[in-house]
């Protein structure tokens, strides 16, 4: 076996300080590279849903915004210590978009010396250790994780992750035969108590890390490719031992994989029935083919990748190919090499909750996704490219300089990259540009011209997402609303009738459709509209209220009424409901009763004119007689 492959011994034999030097510029590199990302925007894409339209977590940490991170459930996911940690960005920045990004920065700068860390720790090698690390904080493939404030989840829970894994290391050691003078037993005890205290550790930090993000539940499985290298622990027999060890993670693991898959079902984030099992497994290998690829040639990065749906049968062979040829490379050099085996089974381990077996969202791959598995070819690589060196010393100066380039090459391709994420106009534009048939970054781009009531450009790109995808009822309702925007409501209707017909269960499209209605003096099928939106949706006053006009517009008073009185019991502070029923009541000839509705619109809101008129006209009416 190669030296690379020997348990770890001590740290390193060069001074400490080479350590903390390497740490402190490998930080201060990371920062400066990532620093652009504080100048970015929020988007439009998911930062609503955890930010900027979550009014829970812009009010800080509070009670109900502590309650708010374990009860509710955000775009299709359960992570409260990732709403935790949005609340008290938001109580320090309040919605100051550079302090968001500043905070992932930081958890980004903190994982890469944390990476170089517990690589020095398990293996003593310090440049081996700084080039994973560096490479892995510099990488482009980080830009979306970092720059993309809904991504908080996947810098905090790496971080976790891998402190969990640092006190594994600890534990993993202290339960390694003594040797030695220092070995007696005196020693043992100590050694036995640091076990303990690491192992707890290590799955408390399991545990804040898979409230951070499920994608941690594969880390059972990496303590044991850890055991495997380098520490050395799998050997012949006690492989049940080190499973048993383990029992509590994998139980951890297991419970956050079942909260996660009902969660992720019930919100509707799996689109599985969209696509066969084959379809699924067939995007599975061609991703892990171009994971690799966008690792060692990381150009065209967007948000989102579009899902083909189903690949060539070219695409899957090349890339089960390439597959089964690494496996079966790392396999047959396991003995003299165990890194490649190790690095290789990270990658394609840690993937897997992600590859797309189960699929969650409309993405092919994400860049994102790589945060973790990156680990694994990068530690491969390193130990690869050390033991050529190790071998072959004259190719050392060369495939140094060549290890700096590539690190040099990365951290000129994230500045790049930062760029494409100022704003959500800019983001999606890029996708658009270099992919094709990108129905969903179409329909975030249409949304964001839409915010700046560029009607047309809007128009036109929300025309494009349905034209590629034309089962994507959000696109058809976006489209509604744009055309209702620009003053088409012949065009918003055949919109948001067509988004009514693909997911019949919305109540606020049933909704948007009979108030384009309604313009359009069509008060029969709005009033059918409304009523199925009241119906899906029984606790929303505006729907309440909306009927109410309707109906009363219908000349029907008696449901005028009862659909006002119920939305003033949902929401009793609105002087409009107020108002609305004073004058349904009007209108029944109880005028008393009318005339209390309308003070109680103008207690809540002094200034309403029409409320204020309305009122003086039935005092008038209803004045006595001068004599």
């Amino acid at each position: 076996m190669s030296t690379s492959g020997k348990a770890p011994g001590p740290q390193s034999s060069r001074p400490p300080y080479q350590a903390w030097v390497a740490a402190a510029l490998l930080a201060l590199a990371t920062l400066a590279v990532f620093w652009p990302a504080t100048r970015c925007d929020f988007i439009n894409f998911d930062d609503p849903d955890y930010v900027t339209a979550n009014a829970h977590i812009q009010k800080g940490l509070t009670p109900e915004s502590i309650q708010s991170a374990f009860t509710d459930i955000i775009s299709a996911n359960w992570h409260p210590l990732t709403m935790l940690s949005h609340a008290l960005d938001c109580q320090i920045y309040g919605l100051n978009p550079w302090g968001h990004h500043l905070t992932n920065v930081l958890w980004h700068v903190l994982n890469t010396v944390l990476v170089f860390g517990w690589l020095r720790q398990m293996t003593g090698s310090l440049w081996r250790s700084l080039f994973v690390a560096a490479l892995f904080g510099l990488h482009p493939l980080r830009v979306e994780s970092v720059a993309w404030v809904a991504e908080r989840k996947d810098v905090l829970s790496t971080c976790l992750g891998l402190l969990s894994l640092i006190f594994y290391v600890r534990y993993a050691q202290n339960q390694a035969p003594a040797t030695g003078a220092s070995s007696g037993a005196k020693a043992a005890p100590v050694a036995s108590r640091r076990a303990a205290w690491s192992y707890a550790f290590a799955g408390g930090f399991l545990i804040l890390g898979l409230l951070s993000k499920p994608m941690l539940v594969t880390w059972p499985f990496v303590m044991l490719l850890l055991d495997y290298w380098p520490l050395q622990r799998l050997t012949s027999g006690r492989l049940p031992a080190l499973l048993r060890e383990k029992i509590p993670f994998f139980a951890l693991a297991a419970v956050m994989s079942v909260v996660t898959l009902v969660v992720q079902k019930h919100h509707g984030a799996m689109v599985m029935e969209n696509l066969s099992f084959g379809a699924r497994c067939e995007n599975a290998v061609v991703s892990y083919a171009r994971y690799i690829g966008k690792m060692l040639f990381p150009t065209d990065l967007v948000l989102p990748y579009p899902h083909p749906g189903s690949w060539p049968v070219w695409a899957v062979v090349s890339a089960s190919g390439l597959i089964a040829g690494i496996s079966a490379a790392a396999w047959c050099l396991r003995r003299r090499q165990p890194f490649l085996l190790m690095g290789w089974l990270w990658f394609c381990g840690t993937l897997l909750p992600v590859i797309g077996l189960v699929q969650v969202g409309v993405q092919s791959i994400a860049d994102r996704y790589t945060y973790i598995p990156s680990l694994g070819l990068l530690i491969l690589l390193a130990w690869g490219a050390g033991e050529i060196v190790a071998r072959l010393r004259p190719l050392k100066i060369p495939l140094v300089t060549a290890g700096a380039a590539c690190a040099a090459a990365c951290a000129a391709l994230t500045l790049h990259q930062i760029g494409y994420w100022q704003n959500s106009e800019i983001l999606f534009g890029r996708a658009v540009e270099v992919t094709k048939n990108n129905f969903y970054a179409h329909y975030n781009l249409g949304n964001a011209v839409l915010m700046q009531n560029r009607f047309d450009d809007a128009i036109r790109q929300f025309e494009e997402a349905v034209s590629a995808n034309p089962g994507f009822a959000n696109g058809y309702n976006n489209l509604g609303g744009a055309l209702r925007s620009k003053g088409d409501s012949e065009g918003a209707a055949r919109a948001f009738r067509e988004a009514v017909r693909l997911r019949p269960n919305v109540a606020e499209w049933h909704f948007n459709l009979g108030v384009v209605l309604g313009k359009q003096g069509n008060l029969a099928e709005a009033v059918s509209e409304f009523q199925a939106a009241v119906r899906l949706e029984p606790g929303s006053a505006v729907f309440h209220n909306m009927l109410g006009i309707a109906a009363n517009m219908q000349g029907n008073a008696d449901e005028a009424i009862g659909q006002f009185r119920e939305a003033i019991r949902l929401e009793p502070d609105d002087p409009v409901t107020h108002y609305n029923l004073g004058k349904a009541l009007d209108q029944k000839g109880q005028v008393g009763d009318a005339i209390s509705e309308l003070r109680e619109a103008l207690r809540l809101r002094p200034d309403f004119g029409e409320a204020h008129d309305l009122m003086t006209e039935l005092q008038l009416k209803n004045a006595p007689p001068t004599r």
